[in-house]
């Protein structure tokens, strides 16, 4: 199961995608993972289909056209670098990347049944958060996250991990719908490691008989699929920052992020 969970970097690359994966990909109902990489001038026109979709930049400025409305990506150097703006863009539309500079952007998508109108996204209104401490200190950008920013099934976040820590701490799990206590999530973290030879591990445990199992390395451009279980640690290696993102999406009648933590591993940090 671990070799289906765990993509490596080039393992979906498809056309113009670096990264493509979609529920049919993936075995499940909702979430989905797109990366673009356009050359300087490049450009990228997709149909959204039945899903919505969040422009992110990963690398690199571009604009965001649609029938309805225009934005103007700043992006960002890196992923390490800052959090950056981003395009909120509706199911049933017919979307345009270009990009004078070139860059790398992420799709994150999920299947909806709502269309919304297409938003921009400020970078200085994407709250931030500092979570843990220690060796599981790490930075949380919540740029789509439940509270956050509205969307009708989608939820994204980004983490930077500092090397040689931990995040994804306690292993926790969102597999089943428990009213007020869990929501049921399919996730996908995709990643990128600071440094030309940096590398990370990611663990997904079984919470039930036959569920997910994974221990993979994972290196820039990897992505690792979180259909159930319990998810975490996320290890970054000394002196690599680790960033991932985190796609999500359920089939709850209330876009909401509420997990069960680990309860081996909970005592000291809750």
């Amino acid at each position: 199961m671990s070799k289906e969970l765990h993509i490596p970097r080039g393992a979906t690359a498809s056309g113009p995608y670096a990264v493509d994966i979609d529920p049919e990909r993936a075995g499940w109902t909702y979430s989905s993972l797109r990366v673009v990489e356009l050359e300087a001038g490049g450009d990228h026109t997709f149909s959204t289909g039945d899903s919505e979709w969040i422009v992110l930049p990963l690398h690199g400025g571009c604009s965001v056209h649609t029938a309805d409305a225009d934005f103007q990506l700043l992006g960002r150097d890196s992923v390490f670098a800052s959090v950056t703006d981003f395009a909120y863009v509706p199911r049933d539309t017919r979307v345009q990347i270009a990009s004078g500079a070139g860059g790398r952007f992420a799709l994150a998508g999920a299947k909806c049944e709502r269309r919304l109108p297409a938003r921009y996204g400020p970078a200085p209104e994407v709250p931030v958060e500092q979570r843990g401490s220690g060796g599981c200190a790490r930075q949380v950008r919540n740029f789509a996250s439940a509270d956050a920013f509205d969307c009708d099934r989608l939820i994204a976040v980004e983490v930077i991990t500092p090397g040689g820590n931990w995040s994804s701490y306690p292993p926790h799990k969102h597999d089943e719908h428990r009213p007020g206590e869990e929501a049921e999530l399919e996730e996908i973290y995709y990643f990128e490691i600071e440094g030309e030879h940096g590398y990370g591990y990611q663990r997904v445990s079984p919470s039930r008989e036959g569920g997910a199992d994974v221990l993979a390395e994972v290196r820039s451009g990897d992505a690792v699929l979180v259909p159930d279980g319990w998810h975490g640690p996320s290890i970054a290696q000394p002196g690599h920052a680790m960033y991932y993102l985190n796609v999500m999406a359920g089939p709850g009648e209330t876009r909401e992020w509420r997990i069960c933590f680990h309860p081996a591993h909970t005592e000291g940090y809750r």
